[in-house]
């Protein structure tokens, strides 16, 4: 897709030498594709080491970790402990 997408604009580009007005579509392409990778996430420019993925990274360590801090903190630790206390008891 991107070579097909090249070769499109390589040409013309080069027919803008005939008619200025290819030169206008020409652009219009590029601009269009680089606004397309950026809205993905990307974009031709972004190699792997790249800020978007490196903060999405951190977003999912960050939201995993509130997860367990929410699941593990003390006070639902209390609570268990007192069900398994109840479900002790009660076996027993």
């Amino acid at each position: 897709m991107f070579v097909l997408l090249l070769i499109l604009i390589v040409v013309l580009f080069g027919l803008g030498f005939l008619n200025p007005l290819w030169w206008v579509a020409a652009a219009v392409l590029v601009f269009g594709a680089t606004r397309y990778g950026r809205d993905r996430g990307g974009g031709w420019g972004r190699g792997d080491g790249s800020d978007l993925g490196e903060y999405r990274d951190y977003e999912n360590r960050r939201d995993r970790q509130d997860r367990w801090d929410r699941r593990y903190s003390r006070q639902y630790r209390a609570r268990w402990r007192r069900e398994d206390r109840r479900d002790h008891e009660r076996r027993g």
